[in-house]
C-alpha cells in the first residue's frame, strides 16, 4: 500500500507540474484570445444570474457550491506557504483566464443538452462527446472518472475536512461527525436536483458572505500594511533570476507554478464538472447560459481567492510571530486568530459550510455521470454509496485518496478539453 501511495503521489505531481498546467493554461489563453476577451462580459453574466434569468442562477449556485470549497481557504494558505505571496497573483491570473474556458465548455453542454422524460434537462461533456463527436468510449471514460472523483474530492475528502474543522474546536467522535454529515447530506441529496439547487441558492451566498466578512475584517485590522501586502504579492510574482541569482529564479518559478496549479484546480474551469449543471438550466440561449456559468470562476478565484490571499499575506506581515512553527494547513487559523473575537471558531464554521456545500454540489456531478453510465437505477445506487463515502471520509486517513482525487480530476479534464478543442469553431462562430 505504501508503494502504491508513492506511485499515486509521484504520478499526480508529475501530471500537475507540467502536462496539465500546459494543457489547461494553453486552453485558457486560446479561448481568451479567440473569444476576444469574453471576460469583459462578466458584469453581464452577473446581471443575468441575479435578475434576468431565474433558471440560470440555481444551476450557477449548484456549481459554486461544488467549486467554492475548502481549497479557497486552506488551499490558498498552503499555496502561499509553498510558493510565497506571489502565488496569490498567479492564482488570480489563472482564474481570470479560466473564465473563457468555462464559457466554452458550458456553451457546448447547454447547446447539446438532452430533454428527459420528466421534462427536465441533462447534459455535460459525455453527451457532447457521444452525440456530437461520436466518441462514446471517451464519454464513458469521462463519466467513470467523474464518479470516482465524486467519491474522493466530492465526498470523503470534504467529510474529512469537516471532521478536522469540528475537532479543532470540540473533542468529538469522528464516527458521530461522519454519521451526522452523511445524514444531513442525504436529506438534501434524496430530494433531487431541484432540492439541491434550492439549498445552494441560499447556502452559497450565506457561507461566502460569512467567510468573506472575516477576511475583510482581517484586512481592515491590518490596513497599515495593506500597501506593503499588495507590493509584496506583485514583486514576489515577478521576481527575476537576474535580480538575485538562482535563488530568486527558483522563488519565481515556485510562485508561478504553485499559484497557477492552485488556481486551475480550485475554479474547475476545464475539468468538465461545471458544464453538467449548466446543461440542467432551462435557458433558451447557450450563449446566455455560458455567460451565467462563466461567472463561477470569477467568484471562486478572482474574488474569493484574492481576498483570502490578501488577508493571509497582510496577517503574515503584521503578525509574523503568529506563524512561527505553524503547519501549512493551519496557516489560515493563524490569520483568523488575529480577529478580536471568535476568529478560529468563525473559520471552523466556514470550513464546515464550504465542505458541506461541496458534498452536495459534487453529488450532482456524480449523479449525472452515474445516470449516463447506468441509467436511473445506477443514479440511486450512486447516492447510497456516495453517502457511505461521506461517513468513511470522516473516520479514515485519506492520504492516498487526495492523490487519487487529483488524478481522477486530471483524467476528467483530458476528454473534456479534447471535446472543447474539436468543437472550438462552433463555440467561436456562434459566440461572435
Amino acid at each position: 500500500m505504501e508503494a502504491f501511495g508513492y506511485f499515486v503521489t509521484t504520478f499526480q505531481q508529475y501530471l500537475w507540474s507540467f502536462p496539465m498546467l500546459f494543457l489547461l493554461l494553453g486552453t485558457h489563453l486560446y479561448f481568451t484570445f479567440r473569444l476576444r476577451f469574453i471576460q469583459r462580459k462578466v458584469p453581464k453574466g452577473i446581471r443575468l444570474s441575479i435578475s434576468g434569468n431565474k433558471q440560470g442562477f440555481p444551476a450557477l449556485a449548484t456549481a459554486l457550491a461544488a467549486t467554492i470549497g475548502t481549497g479557497n481557504i486552506v488551499g490558498i494558505s498552503t499555496a502561499i506557504a509553498i510558493g510565497g505571496p506571489g502565488a496569490v497573483f498567479w492564482c488570480w491570473v489563472t482564474g481570470v483566464l479560466g473564465i473563457a474556458t468555462c464559457y466554452g465548455e458550458c456553451f457546448l453542454s447547454a447547446k447539446y443538452r438532452v430533454k428527459k422524460a420528466d421534462g427536465t434537462y441533462g447534459g455535460g461533456p459525455m453527451y457532447v462527446l457521444e452525440h456530437v463527436l461520436h466518441r462514446k468510449g471517451m464519454a464513458a471514460a469521462f463519466s467513470l472518472f467523474t464518479v470516482l472523483a465524486a467519491f474522493g474530492i466530492g465526498s470523503s475528502v470534504q467529510a474529512h475536512s469537516i471532521r478536522m474543522a469540528v475537532q479543532e474546536q470540540v473533542d468529538i467522535s469522528p464516527h458521530f461527525i461522519g454519521i451526522t454529515a452523511g445524514v444531513l447530506a442525504g436529506m438534501v441529496i434524496i430530494g433531487g436536483s431541484r432540492q439541491i439547487a434550492k439549498v445552494c441558492t441560499w447556502l452559497v451566498p450565506a457561507m461566502s458572505i460569512f467567510y468573506l466578512g472575516g477576511c475583510v475584517l482581517i484586512i481592515l485590522l491590518n490596513y497599515r500594511v495593506l500597501g506593503e501586502t499588495v507590493r509584496l504579492i506583485f514583486s514576489s510574482a515577478f521576481t527575476l533570476p537576474a535580480a538575485g541569482g538562482g535563488l530568486a529564479g527558483s522563488a519565481f518559478m515556485a510562485a508561478m507554478r504553485t499559484g497557477i496549479s492552485r488556481g486551475l484546480f480550485t475554479n474547475e474551469a476545464g475539468l468538465g464538472s461545471i458544464p453538467m449543471t449548466a446543461a440542467t438550466a432551462a435557458t433558451k440561449s447557450p450563449v446566455e447560459q455560458g455567460l451565467i456559468s462563466m461567472t463561477g470562476p470569477f467568484w471562486d478565484t478572482v474574488v474569493m481567492c484574492a481576498i483570502t490571499g490578501i488577508s493571509s499575506v497582510s496577517s503574515m506581515i503584521a503578525h509574523p510571530e503568529a506563524y512561527e512553527n505553524v503547519a501549512m494547513d493551519k496557516m489560515c487559523f493563524a490569520a483568523f486568530s488575529q480577529l478580536p473575537f471568535f476568529g478560529e471558531e468563525m473559520l471552523s464554521v466556514s470550513l464546515v459550510m464550504f465542505a458541506f456545500a461541496t458534498i452536495i454540489g459534487w453529488n450532482v456531478y456524480g449523479e449525472c455521470a452515474a445516470e449516463y453510465l447506468w441509467g436511473e437505477g445506477g443514479k440511486k445506487v450512486f447516492q447510497v454509496v456516495y453517502m457511505l463515502f461521506v461517513y468513511l471520509g470522516a473516520v479514515m486517513s485519506l492520504d492516498i485518496v487526495w492523490g487519487l482525487s487529483d488524478l481522477f480530476n486530471s483524467f476528467m479534464a483530458i476528454p473534456n478539453l479534447l471535446c472543447l478543442w474539436m468543437l472550438r469553431k462552433t463555440v467561436i462562430s456562434e459566440s461572435a
